[in-house]
């Protein structure tokens, strides 16, 4: 009886053994699609200003990606990187060309000719002022941007030769107050003035919700501009304009010239 009870104990103990080793090859964590992207590798890449080649190595890895939460990362990362190269006098792919100044030019004049905004210019030319001389050479964005705004996920698309360039979150109306449509912006102010319902509230007043930056739109009292309340992006709670960060409406605000397309979607 004694031999029989420990034939059965040693028995459980191997099926159980066994049982484990299943339950242990079930379970067993699969190597993460994240671990071969190496971040570090690209950022050291961007250290030495290969920007171009960082953004093709994420793009050749985003390709063969299936993860939605990685293949977020990897864009994510293309999209900084995008902006970067932007500001940045290293010549691109496609998008950019080398302007070589000619006498009578300004940069005013050098931005109406490629359809592009002075403050672009001196970003991606590392200029402090807007002093330039004859024989000077200068990167100069080619490519139209236009800007597309989903109501319904409160994000605001930039887009360059009609593909995503980077993508940022927004407050848009509440009960659907942001108008739907194609618009275009037809003035930019640094700072502006709130001109509310019985009152003017100035630039540096904090009940100025305008923000650092205002973009308008075709449409009278509407536009894109920055916010005193971040903690609203993401939100349908505005009345009726498109409100960014104060850090990213200066950004699009620098790269997009008045005559900008804006759709509007829901």
């Amino acid at each position: 009886m004694n031999k029989k009870i420990i034939f059965a104990i040693v028995g459980l103990v191997i099926l159980g053994g066994g049982f484990g080793l299943i339950f242990s090859s079930g379970t067993k964590e699969q190597p993460k699609e994240e671990s071969s992207v190496s971040f570090k590798k690209i950022d050291k890449m961007l250290e030495k200003n290969k920007y171009n080649q960082a953004k093709k190595t994420l793009e050749e890895k985003k390709n063969s990606m299936a993860d939605p939460s990685v293949i977020k990362k990897i864009q994510d990362k293309i999209q900084d990187i995008n902006i970067q190269l932007l500001f940045s006098p290293n010549k691109e792919t496609k998008c950019s060309t080398i302007y070589t100044v000619k006498r009578g030019d300004a940069l005013a004049k050098i931005a109406k000719k490629f359809n592009t905004t002075v403050d672009l210019i001196k970003k991606s030319n590392n200029l402090d002022s807007d002093k330039i001389i004859p024989g000077q050479e200068l990167k100069v964005n080619t490519c139209k941007f236009s800007i597309v705004v989903d109501k319904s996920q409160n994000l605001l698309l930039l887009k360059r030769d009609g593909k995503i360039f980077k993508t940022y979150l927004v407050a848009t109306g509440k009960n659907g107050r942001t108008p739907e449509g194609d618009f275009k912006i037809i003035n930019k102010l640094v700072k502006p003035t709130w001109y509310k319902t019985g009152a003017v509230v100035l630039p540096d007043n904090p009940d100025n919700i305008l923000g650092s930056r205002w973009m308008g739109i075709d449409k009278q009292g509407y536009g894109i501009h920055g916010t005193t309340k971040p903690e609203s992006l993401g939100q349908q709670v505005t009345l009726g304009c498109i409100r960014m960060s104060n850090k990213e409406v200066e950004e699009i605000y620098d790269i997009v010239p008045v005559g900008t397309e804006v759709v509007i979607v829901e």
